[in-house]
């Protein structure tokens, strides 16, 4: 990863673009957009990133029980929650869990299968307060899909952040930004940079080539290639290119996932991702005979 363009680098065009205003409740606890999901129109363009959901803020009243989503199964990939406002505590059946706070993040990988639960914190709940969280779904090559669970949360301290522009900052989640790396562990190669600017800027990334690259637009606005793009707006770029030039507003914040694509069959089924309906169907199995622990 560069810190500077290339000139001789092609700069990035974007493939797809949308927004969903739409919103559905996961659970009693995260009200969020469900901005990527499987579809073989896009898993080309978005893998190894199969599923993203993001809860805008919104404020919750003071409660004695904690909302959320109750446990439940995952296999064959890995969850990442960014906490933005708000306190999200997990636990799951592996031994893992603890509570995030803004600017945390945690990082499941889910491997050949646990049980979990997610919910506000209880010291959030009975405050109340504005929550904020992106939850994405990051696949596992099939040679890790039966990998053993793991649980890695990573503190706002421990998130190297890194000077751009004139009042950009670039904290490196996962991956490597001009020899800076992140605290992530990954199983492929995997970029993740949370982005924010103070005042509009100019900004260049260069990324490598043939990688698969996804821009959400938390608050604020860009400009990239003579068009202006909102808040919650989701850029789904073209693999070819190496850089990606835009300019941002006041008071931007943008999460930018990049990543080598996992070019093998992907079956995705409710709370499993698999290779094969076999697998599924074997995981659904697994489950339902308690292969998979308990909380």
């Amino acid at each position: 990863m560069k810190l500077q363009a290339n000139k001789e680098s092609k700069a990035k065009s974007v493939k797809f673009t949308y927004m969903v205003k739409e919103k559905h409740w996961v659970g009693d606890g995260f009200h969020v957009h469900g901005l990527l999901r499987p579809s073989h129109g896009i898993n080309k363009y978005i893998s190894p990133f199969i599923l993203m959901d993001y809860a805008s803020p919104k404020h919750f009243s003071p409660s004695n029980k904690p909302k959320g989503v109750g446990q439940h199964p995952h296999r064959g990939f890995e969850t990442v929650t960014f906490s933005y406002q708000g306190e999200v505590e997990h636990r799951d059946s592996s031994g893992g869990g603890g509570i995030i706070t803004s600017g945390d993040v945690q990082w499941m990988t889910a491997g050949k299968g646990v049980v979990h639960d997610e919910f506000h914190s209880e010291e959030f709940s009975q405050k109340g307060g504005v929550f904020e969280m992106v939850q994405l779904w990051v696949n596992l090559p099939k040679k890790y899909k039966m990998t053993d669970p793991k649980y890695q949360g990573l503190s706002s301290q421990d998130i190297p952040k890194i000077q751009l522009g004139n009042t950009s900052e670039l904290r490196v989640i996962a991956g490597d930004f001009g020899g800076t790396k992140g605290p992530a562990t990954t199983f492929t190669k995997i970029n993740i940079f949370d982005l924010s600017s103070n005042e509009g800027d100019r900004l260049s990334i260069s990324l490598d080539k043939g990688t698969n690259t996804i821009l959400l637009i938390l608050r604020g606005e860009i400009t990239l290639n003579h068009k202006q793009y909102e808040d919650q707006s989701i850029l789904i770029f073209d693999q070819e290119g190496e850089e990606i030039n835009f300019e941002t507003s006041k008071k931007f914040r943008g999460l930018l996932l990049n990543g080598e694509p996992i070019e093998e069959p992907m079956v995705a089924h409710g709370p499993f991702v698999m290779n094969t309906k076999q697998e599924i169907n074997e995981a659904i199995q697994d489950y339902q005979n308690g292969k998979m622990g308990n909380l």
